[in-house]
Protein backbone atom coordinates (compact mmCIF):
# COMPACT_ATOMS: atom_id res chain seq x y z
CA UNK A 1 0.00 0.00 0.00
CA UNK A 2 1.22 3.21 -0.59
CA UNK A 3 -1.30 5.27 1.15
CA UNK A 4 -0.45 7.33 4.41
CA UNK A 5 -2.08 5.60 7.94
CA UNK A 6 -3.99 7.72 10.55
CA UNK A 7 -3.73 6.96 14.18
CA UNK A 8 -6.91 4.51 13.64
CA UNK A 9 -5.42 2.26 11.16
CA UNK A 10 -7.39 4.14 8.33
CA UNK A 11 -5.47 5.19 5.17
CA UNK A 12 -6.51 8.14 4.49
CA UNK A 13 -4.29 10.23 1.23
CA UNK A 14 -5.92 13.77 2.89
CA UNK A 15 -3.64 12.71 5.88
CA UNK A 16 -6.40 13.51 8.53
CA UNK A 17 -6.81 11.20 11.18
CA UNK A 18 -10.41 11.63 13.17
CA UNK A 19 -13.40 13.49 12.56
CA UNK A 20 -12.50 16.48 14.12
CA UNK A 21 -10.13 17.46 11.57
CA UNK A 22 -12.74 17.11 8.78
CA UNK A 23 -14.68 19.24 10.87
CA UNK A 24 -12.33 22.22 11.37
CA UNK A 25 -10.93 21.78 7.82
CA UNK A 26 -14.94 21.75 6.84
CA UNK A 27 -15.61 24.59 8.82
CA UNK A 28 -12.94 27.10 7.53
CA UNK A 29 -13.91 26.45 4.14
CA UNK A 30 -17.40 27.89 5.03
CA UNK A 31 -15.81 31.00 5.89
CA UNK A 32 -12.79 31.16 3.34
CA UNK A 33 -12.60 30.44 -0.91
CA UNK A 34 -9.89 28.56 -0.75
CA UNK A 35 -9.47 25.58 -2.09
CA UNK A 36 -8.51 22.42 0.06
CA UNK A 37 -6.94 18.60 0.08
CA UNK A 38 -10.52 17.85 1.29
CA UNK A 39 -12.24 19.68 -1.32
CA UNK A 40 -9.88 18.59 -4.06
CA UNK A 41 -10.48 14.85 -2.79
CA UNK A 42 -14.52 15.50 -2.63
CA UNK A 43 -14.65 17.39 -6.54
CA UNK A 44 -13.18 15.85 -8.89
CA UNK A 45 -12.56 17.58 -12.18
CA UNK A 46 -14.63 17.47 -15.03
CA UNK A 47 -11.85 16.59 -16.68
CA UNK A 48 -10.86 13.69 -15.05
CA UNK A 49 -14.46 12.98 -14.72
CA UNK A 50 -14.70 12.63 -18.80
CA UNK A 51 -11.40 10.67 -18.94
CA UNK A 52 -12.69 8.23 -16.74
CA UNK A 53 -16.05 7.77 -18.11
CA UNK A 54 -14.42 7.30 -22.21
CA UNK A 55 -12.96 3.84 -20.23
CA UNK A 56 -16.38 2.94 -18.48
CA UNK A 57 -16.42 -0.31 -20.92
CA UNK A 58 -12.45 -1.37 -19.26
CA UNK A 59 -10.76 -0.64 -16.75
CA UNK A 60 -7.24 -1.01 -17.16
CA UNK A 61 -4.24 -0.80 -14.21
CA UNK A 62 -1.17 -1.31 -14.12
CA UNK A 63 0.80 -4.07 -11.54
CA UNK A 64 4.50 -3.24 -13.22
CA UNK A 65 6.99 -2.32 -15.71
CA UNK A 66 5.47 -5.41 -17.87
CA UNK A 67 2.01 -6.34 -16.79
CA UNK A 68 -1.68 -5.14 -16.32
CA UNK A 69 -5.16 -6.14 -15.41
CA UNK A 70 -8.02 -5.44 -17.38
CA UNK A 71 -11.77 -5.34 -15.68
CA UNK A 72 -15.24 -5.53 -17.99
CA UNK A 73 -17.65 -3.37 -17.14
CA UNK A 74 -19.72 -5.36 -14.53
CA UNK A 75 -16.56 -6.01 -12.88
CA UNK A 76 -14.79 -2.29 -12.98
CA UNK A 77 -15.06 -2.67 -8.96
CA UNK A 78 -12.46 -4.91 -8.60
CA UNK A 79 -9.40 -2.67 -10.32
CA UNK A 80 -10.09 -0.40 -7.52
CA UNK A 81 -10.10 -3.39 -5.29
CA UNK A 82 -6.69 -4.45 -6.54
CA UNK A 83 -5.10 -1.52 -7.57
CA UNK A 84 -6.52 1.57 -5.49
CA UNK A 85 -2.95 3.37 -5.65
CA UNK A 86 -3.36 3.40 -9.49
CA UNK A 87 -6.35 5.81 -9.46
CA UNK A 88 -6.25 9.62 -8.81
CA UNK A 89 -7.27 10.68 -5.44
CA UNK A 90 -10.50 12.34 -6.77
CA UNK A 91 -11.04 9.47 -7.70
CA UNK A 92 -10.45 7.27 -4.61
CA UNK A 93 -10.94 9.38 -1.03
CA UNK A 94 -9.01 6.67 0.35
CA UNK A 95 -8.28 3.05 0.93
CA UNK A 96 -7.33 0.20 3.67
CA UNK A 97 -6.62 -3.11 3.71
CA UNK A 98 -10.06 -4.02 3.99
CA UNK A 99 -12.61 -1.17 2.07
CA UNK A 100 -11.74 0.90 -0.57
CA UNK A 101 -13.91 4.24 -0.77
CA UNK A 102 -14.00 5.84 -3.94
CA UNK A 103 -16.82 8.60 -6.07
CA UNK A 104 -19.40 6.77 -7.87
CA UNK A 105 -18.34 7.26 -11.41
CA UNK A 106 -22.19 8.26 -12.18
CA UNK A 107 -23.95 10.00 -8.93
CA UNK A 108 -27.18 9.95 -8.45
CA UNK A 109 -26.76 12.83 -6.11
CA UNK A 110 -24.83 16.14 -5.41
CA UNK A 111 -22.40 13.42 -2.83
CA UNK A 112 -22.12 9.86 -3.93
CA UNK A 113 -19.55 7.29 -2.60
CA UNK A 114 -19.35 3.48 -2.77
CA UNK A 115 -17.74 2.06 0.13
CA UNK A 116 -15.91 -1.21 -1.60
CA UNK A 117 -15.03 -3.89 0.44
CA UNK A 118 -11.80 -5.97 -0.33
CA UNK A 119 -13.09 -9.67 0.95
CA UNK A 120 -13.26 -13.08 -0.36
CA UNK A 121 -16.41 -12.92 -0.54
CA UNK A 122 -17.23 -9.58 -2.35
CA UNK A 123 -18.27 -11.37 -5.98
CA UNK A 124 -21.44 -12.85 -3.98
CA UNK A 125 -25.02 -10.69 -4.11
CA UNK A 126 -25.00 -8.25 -0.74
CA UNK A 127 -27.72 -10.61 0.92
CA UNK A 128 -25.82 -13.83 1.02
CA UNK A 129 -21.79 -12.23 1.19
CA UNK A 130 -23.47 -10.52 4.98
CA UNK A 131 -24.88 -13.67 5.51
CA UNK A 132 -22.51 -16.07 5.18
CA UNK A 133 -19.93 -13.47 7.39
CA UNK A 134 -21.48 -11.46 10.41
CA UNK A 135 -17.41 -10.18 10.98
CA UNK A 136 -17.81 -8.26 7.44
CA UNK A 137 -21.60 -6.74 7.96
CA UNK A 138 -20.14 -5.30 11.20
CA UNK A 139 -17.26 -4.17 9.77
CA UNK A 140 -18.37 -2.72 6.89
CA UNK A 141 -20.95 -1.08 9.05
CA UNK A 142 -18.41 0.36 10.69
CA UNK A 143 -16.95 1.89 8.05
CA UNK A 144 -19.96 2.99 5.92
CA UNK A 145 -20.81 5.10 9.27
CA UNK A 146 -16.97 6.20 8.77
CA UNK A 147 -17.79 7.55 5.47
CA UNK A 148 -21.24 9.13 6.20
CA UNK A 149 -19.55 10.76 8.54
CA UNK A 150 -17.45 12.83 6.01
CA UNK A 151 -19.97 12.93 3.22
CA UNK A 152 -22.35 14.95 5.99
CA UNK A 153 -19.33 17.35 6.74
CA UNK A 154 -18.74 17.64 2.76
CA UNK A 155 -22.72 19.13 3.07
CA UNK A 156 -22.12 21.15 5.78
CA UNK A 157 -18.79 22.68 4.35
CA UNK A 158 -20.82 23.05 0.55
CA UNK A 159 -24.23 24.29 1.89
CA UNK A 160 -23.66 25.28 5.30
CA UNK A 161 -23.87 28.95 4.47
CA UNK A 162 -27.14 28.37 2.46
CA UNK A 163 -29.01 26.65 5.68
CA UNK A 164 -31.18 28.39 8.29
CA UNK A 165 -30.61 25.36 10.82
CA UNK A 166 -26.52 26.33 10.46
CA UNK A 167 -27.16 30.77 10.74
CA UNK A 168 -26.37 30.31 14.23
CA UNK A 169 -22.85 27.86 13.83
CA UNK A 170 -21.54 30.21 11.16
CA UNK A 171 -22.50 33.15 13.27
CA UNK A 172 -20.31 31.61 16.07
CA UNK A 173 -17.40 30.50 13.28
CA UNK A 174 -17.37 33.94 12.06
CA UNK A 175 -17.28 35.37 15.47
CA UNK A 176 -14.17 33.59 16.82
CA UNK A 177 -12.47 33.69 13.32
CA UNK A 178 -12.26 37.97 13.63
CA UNK A 179 -11.31 37.76 17.21
CA UNK A 180 -8.21 38.44 18.82
CA UNK A 181 -6.65 35.40 18.15
CA UNK A 182 -8.41 34.23 14.61
CA UNK A 183 -8.73 30.30 15.98
CA UNK A 184 -11.65 28.58 15.04
CA UNK A 185 -13.35 26.90 17.83
CA UNK A 186 -13.67 22.52 17.50
CA UNK A 187 -16.88 21.07 16.95
CA UNK A 188 -17.94 20.48 20.18
CA UNK A 189 -17.93 24.58 21.24
CA UNK A 190 -20.05 25.49 18.53
CA UNK A 191 -23.77 25.35 18.03
CA UNK A 192 -25.35 21.78 16.96
CA UNK A 193 -26.58 23.20 13.86
CA UNK A 194 -28.27 21.10 11.17
CA UNK A 195 -27.38 17.21 11.29
CA UNK A 196 -26.43 16.95 8.05
CA UNK A 197 -25.78 12.99 8.75
CA UNK A 198 -29.71 12.86 8.38
CA UNK A 199 -29.04 13.92 5.32
CA UNK A 200 -27.28 11.15 3.98
CA UNK A 201 -28.67 7.92 3.05
CA UNK A 202 -26.89 4.39 3.05
CA UNK A 203 -27.39 0.85 1.35
CA UNK A 204 -27.51 -1.79 -1.00
CA UNK A 205 -29.26 -2.61 -3.85
CA UNK A 206 -31.74 -5.64 -3.87
CA UNK A 207 -30.22 -6.33 -7.83
CA UNK A 208 -27.16 -4.87 -8.30
CA UNK A 209 -25.58 -3.46 -11.04
CA UNK A 210 -21.97 -4.43 -10.55
CA UNK A 211 -20.52 -7.54 -9.67
CA UNK A 212 -18.46 -6.31 -6.81
CA UNK A 213 -20.07 -5.99 -3.25
CA UNK A 214 -20.94 -1.95 -2.68
CA UNK A 215 -22.47 0.08 -0.31
CA UNK A 216 -24.27 3.06 -1.63
CA UNK A 217 -23.20 6.30 0.57
CA UNK A 218 -25.24 9.51 -0.90
CA UNK A 219 -27.07 12.50 0.17
CA UNK A 220 -30.87 12.51 -0.38
CA UNK A 221 -31.32 15.96 -2.66
CA UNK A 222 -30.62 13.48 -6.22
CA UNK A 223 -29.30 16.35 -7.66
CA UNK A 224 -27.40 15.16 -10.64
CA UNK A 225 -26.78 15.62 -14.11
CA UNK A 226 -26.25 11.63 -14.62
CA UNK A 227 -29.85 10.84 -12.78
CA UNK A 228 -31.39 10.28 -16.40
CA UNK A 229 -34.43 8.05 -16.20
CA UNK A 230 -37.19 6.56 -13.87
CA UNK A 231 -34.91 3.35 -13.04
CA UNK A 232 -32.03 5.71 -12.04
CA UNK A 233 -34.49 7.47 -10.00
CA UNK A 234 -36.16 4.21 -8.39
CA UNK A 235 -33.41 2.78 -8.01
CA UNK A 236 -32.88 5.01 -4.88
CA UNK A 237 -36.25 6.48 -3.63
CA UNK A 238 -37.93 3.16 -3.43
CA UNK A 239 -37.26 -0.05 -1.59
CA UNK A 240 -34.82 -1.35 -4.39
CA UNK A 241 -32.05 0.26 -2.17
CA UNK A 242 -31.89 -1.42 1.23
CA UNK A 243 -30.55 -0.06 3.96
CA UNK A 244 -27.12 -1.74 5.89
CA UNK A 245 -28.86 -1.26 8.90
CA UNK A 246 -31.90 -3.38 7.95
CA UNK A 247 -29.41 -6.30 6.89
CA UNK A 248 -29.60 -8.93 7.35
CA UNK A 249 -32.98 -9.26 6.26
CA UNK A 250 -35.33 -12.07 6.97
CA UNK A 251 -36.03 -14.88 4.16
CA UNK A 252 -39.00 -13.84 3.59
CA UNK A 253 -38.73 -10.27 2.71
CA UNK A 254 -40.06 -9.75 -0.48
CA UNK A 255 -36.63 -7.51 -1.22
CA UNK A 256 -35.02 -10.49 -1.87
CA UNK A 257 -36.58 -10.84 -4.78
CA UNK A 258 -36.86 -7.33 -6.42
CA UNK A 259 -38.76 -8.01 -9.53
CA UNK A 260 -41.58 -8.89 -7.27
CA UNK A 261 -41.70 -5.70 -6.82
CA UNK A 262 -41.43 -3.71 -9.98
CA UNK A 263 -39.67 -1.13 -7.56
CA UNK A 264 -37.85 0.31 -11.30
CA UNK A 265 -41.19 1.00 -12.94
CA UNK A 266 -43.29 2.27 -9.80
CA UNK A 267 -44.61 5.70 -10.38
CA UNK A 268 -42.23 8.23 -9.31
CA UNK A 269 -42.69 10.03 -6.11
CA UNK A 270 -40.30 13.18 -5.04
CA UNK A 271 -38.42 12.00 -2.49
CA UNK A 272 -39.32 15.07 -0.02
CA UNK A 273 -42.87 16.48 -0.58
CA UNK A 274 -43.98 12.75 -1.57
CA UNK A 275 -45.39 14.14 -5.07
CA UNK A 276 -46.82 11.31 -7.36
CA UNK A 277 -45.16 12.01 -11.32
CA UNK A 278 -45.72 8.71 -12.59
CA UNK A 279 -43.88 8.23 -15.52
CA UNK A 280 -43.00 12.03 -16.39
CA UNK A 281 -39.16 11.96 -15.81
CA UNK A 282 -39.02 15.29 -16.95
CA UNK A 283 -41.16 16.84 -14.81
CA UNK A 284 -39.71 15.11 -11.97
CA UNK A 285 -36.14 16.46 -12.97
CA UNK A 286 -37.42 20.03 -12.76
CA UNK A 287 -39.38 19.79 -9.48
CA UNK A 288 -35.95 18.17 -8.02
CA UNK A 289 -34.03 21.19 -9.09
CA UNK A 290 -36.60 23.51 -7.18
CA UNK A 291 -36.88 21.33 -4.31
CA UNK A 292 -32.60 20.88 -4.28
CA UNK A 293 -32.92 24.73 -3.75
CA UNK A 294 -35.40 24.46 -1.04
CA UNK A 295 -33.50 21.58 1.11
CA UNK A 296 -30.64 23.88 1.16
CA UNK A 297 -31.96 26.35 3.02
CA UNK A 298 -33.52 23.99 5.60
Amino acid sequence: MTSRRTEDGHSNRDGRSDNEDVESTTAKNLLSPKRNAFSELMSPSKRQATDLAKTIGQHTVSKGLNSSLTFERRDGLAAYMTCPDQFPPSRVLYYNDSFVVIHDLYPKSSIHMLVIPRHTLTRLHPFEAFEQDEELLKSTKEEVRKVKKMAAAELRRRFGRFSQRDRARLKAMEEAESGPDGVLPTSNDLPDGRDWEREVVTGVHSGPSMNNLHVHVLSRDRFSECLKHRKHYNSFATPFLVSLDELPLDKGDVRRQPSHGNYLRDDMKCWRCGRNFRNKFQELKRHLDEEFEEWKKA
